[in-house]
């Protein structure tokens, strides 16, 4: 800060910095590796475009995430093969059986792909980025009962998949 106005920080130093962060970001409400690629490759085309604007905001990172958010509950963009993602391998060989936790794995998975997108997007934001419910209420412009209501629904879907999925074992 030079007399009180914020000095424009870099696009490169921004995404060096949070690149990371938010493809995990978008793995997590995604669902898919590359899906998640894209989302953020979307997002950074269009952040790079208005970075003289972005680039002077107090936290440029958070706006990031926010567009991340943003992009992932409007796109339109759906594959008609209504690809599934799977769960990837160890890179090391083992010879522990981890069949079982891989299968954990896919049904979570199979789970939160079974979420509509702002319930998904709420558990996504408070379970994995850690925010409050007026955090995420700002993020999504919606109240905090909203978010709470979102959560409460959401957790209810995973709670009776799961209990189906015992049944079915």
């Amino acid at each position: 800060m030079t007399d009180g106005v914020r000095d424009d920080v870099s696009f490169d130093e921004v995404v060096a910095s949070n690149e990371r962060r938010l493809l995990r970001l978008a793995l997590m409400l995604s669902g898919g590796v590359h899906s998640a690629e894209d989302l953020v490759q979307t997002v950074l085309a269009r952040a790079h475009r208005r970075w003289d604007r972005i680039g002077s905001v107090e936290h440029p990172e958070a706006y990031l995430r926010t567009m991340v958010l943003n992009e992932f509950l409007s796109w339109r963009r759906r594959l008609k093969n209504r690809e599934l993602p799977l769960a990837e391998f160890a890179e090391t060989p083992t010879t522990e059986d981890i069949s079982g936790r891989l299968a954990q794995r896919d049904a979570a998975w199979r789970l939160l792909a079974n979420l509509p997108r702002r319930q998904r997007a709420v558990l996504v934001l408070r379970f994995y980025e850690d925010l409050p419910d007026d955090e995420i209420a700002a993020v999504l412009d919606c109240s905090p009962s909203t978010v709470r209501s979102n959560a409460a629904r959401g957790l209810a879907t995973l709670r009776e998949g799961l209990a189906g999925r015992d049944e079915e074992l």
